[in-house]
Formats: C-alpha cells, sequence, structure tokens
C-alpha cells in the first residue's frame, strides 16, 4: 500500500490505484500507475458517508467488505497479479490506518 503522493520505486512492482477519484494534484505521470480498478472502491456513497471519521471506521469496513463481495472478478485478478510480483494498492486518504486500501488488502489476504 503506498499514497499516490508517495514517490513511485521500482520495488512498487504493478502499481494499482484503488480510489473512484483520481487524486487531487497528481500527474499521470507521476502517479505511475500500471491499472486504475476504481470499480472495486467504496461506493459514492459509502465514501461519504465514512467521511474518514475514525469513530464510523469498524462500520465502513463492514460496508466496504460486504460491496467487496459484488466484485470477486477483480478481487481474483489482483491476486493473481501478486502471485507473479509485487502489486503496490495506490490510494490517495491522508489517514494511513483508515482507508480503503486497508480494508482491501485484508480481504485480499483473507483467501
Amino acid at each position: 500500500m503506498k499514497r499516490a503522493y508517495a514517490p513511485a520505486e521500482p520495488e512498487d512492482g504493478v502499481r494499482i490505484l484503488i480510489d473512484r477519484l483520481w487524486p487531487r494534484g497528481v500527474s499521470k505521470a507521476k502517479a505511475a500507475l500500471d491499472d486504475w480498478m476504481k470499480e472495486i472502491a467504496p461506493s459514492s456513497g459509502l465514501r461519504q458517508w465514512f467521511g474518514h471519521d475514525p469513530a464510523r471506521w469498524p462500520e465502513f469496513q463492514r460496508r466496504y467488505k460486504s460491496e467487496l463481495r459484488q466484485h470477486a472478478e477483480e478481487l481474483e485478478h489482483i491476486r493473481a497479479l501478486a502471485k507473479a510480483k509485487t502489486v503496490t494498492l495506490v490510494y490517495s486518504a491522508h489517514d494511513e490506518e483508515h482507508n480503503d486500501a486497508v480494508v482491501l488488502k485484508d480481504v485480499l489476504l483473507q483467501k
């Protein structure tokens, strides 16, 4: 996992942006992404409800995991990539502990 505002590095491997919205102020060249999987990002309604409020974190995790159940194909694609090479989930949230990448990583590692 890595913030979109941190510089890309060769050891990042395959860099996948997992946010629905493009990171503000980051050029495509600077982002150095291999893929943008916005379809697996939290829904707009869930993202707006959460508002990065740590008090809502447990419920956000539950709701987002529920949404992710509808994206089995995308999750398997990321898992397959990760078996062959390093995959970095790129996100734009300032809070490094309470964001969608944390939940997505947890879901990806569960299987």
